[in-house]
């Protein structure tokens, strides 16, 4: 556990510098490109679910073993070098800095009063139709963005990582990817990406919970908003989202932020209705992007410290139990 500690602050600061190099081949990119290849071969005819189930287990198990397999051969080089392979690795499943660039690329032109170019930055990083949105909800749109991916993009990965080194912060972002993919409640995929979407559903459950309780513990204060708010508003309204998992840090943004989130979405023209999250204290104002980026950073450098300190207390835990076991 402590090498795999190690991995993690090293990606974690590997990506604060480098984030997702343009140049280089990126695993994401090759997961989504194996994704759709079997996306296009097997959704189709009879056995949806059953064709989904083996997809995504197909997927996972590709990158899975091949990830142990680098892994496992690095450090039998030397241990150093399987830290540093296995950060690399790491590094590449987590994405603060491109989350942060995307999110400032909205804020930008919005401060400029640029609403046409502010719309179409957030068509990159949203779903939801963007062409006639006016600054309130480009706001949103960006806030809840920053606010979900902070679990998906950054902890969830880190926090999966600690259990499992490299290989089961792969398979998390397999998944994950399979999900944004192929996870809709739609006539195409509502049957094939169902296997997809509950397993990344599995995997968020614990790290969208550790992440808005964080969230709160490293802001509530810097931002003077009462800790026994936050957890309220985040009891009270993190159920209501469509997703068991993305209310959590919403809510919890929300909360900090002193503004409401979710709303009316149109997804290419078909109107989707989201329970409102938070208390409306400020109206949506572009100054909120900024201020959703500081939270996620501040979020994601105090995960981490609790990932050592959480990785440490059971080292020394089974270190103990090992030392009594063998008297």
């Amino acid at each position: 556990m402590i090498n795999h500690l190690l991995s993690i602050v090293i990606a974690f600061f590997l990506d604060k510098w480098m984030g997702d190099p343009r140049n280089v081949p990126h695993p994401v990119r090759m997961m989504g490109r194996v994704i759709s290849f079997l996306d296009r071969q097997w959704n189709q005819g009879k056995y949806l679910k059953l064709k989904g189930l083996f997809m995504i287990l197909t997927a996972s198990a590709f990158f899975v073993v091949m990830t142990f397999t680098i892994v496992q051969y690095a450090y039998s080089v030397h241990l150093v070098f399987g830290i540093f392979i296995e950060a690399i690795i790491l590094s590449f499943m987590i994405a603060e800095k491109s989350l942060k660039e995307a999110a400032y690329d909205v804020y930008q032109p919005l401060i400029k009063g640029d609403l046409h170019e502010a719309r179409k930055k957030l068509s990159w990083i949203v779903g939801r139709d963007t062409e006639d949105l006016p600054e309130s909800e480009i706001v949103r749109g960006t806030v809840e963005t920053v606010a979900e991916n902070t679990s998906d993009a950054v902890t969830a990965p880190l926090f999966w990582s600690l259990i499992g080194g490299a290989p089961l912060a792969v398979l998390y972002r397999v998944v994950n990817t399979a999900d944004a993919m192929v996870g809709y409640k739609n006539e195409k995929y509502q049957h094939f990406g169902f296997a997809s979407a509950k397993l990344d559903d599995f995997f968020n459950w614990v790290p969208s919970r550790l992440t808005a309780a964080i969230m709160i513990l490293a802001n509530a204060t810097l931002l003077k908003v009462r800790l026994k708010m936050c957890i309220h508003i985040v009891l009270r309204d993190a159920k209501k989202h469509p997703s068991p998992n993305s209310g959590f840090p919403e809510s919890a943004m929300a909360a900090l932020l002193g503004v409401q989130l979710g709303g009316v979405n149109k997804y290419k023209g078909i109107i989707s209705n989201r329970a409102k999250l938070g208390d409306r204290i400020f109206p949506l104002k572009a100054d909120h992007i900024e201020q959703s980026i500081l939270i996620m950073l501040r979020t994601n450098l105090l995960f981490v410290v609790m990932l050592m300190i959480g990785g440490v207390i059971v080292e020394a835990a089974v270190s103990w139990v090992q030392s009594i076991l063998f008297i």
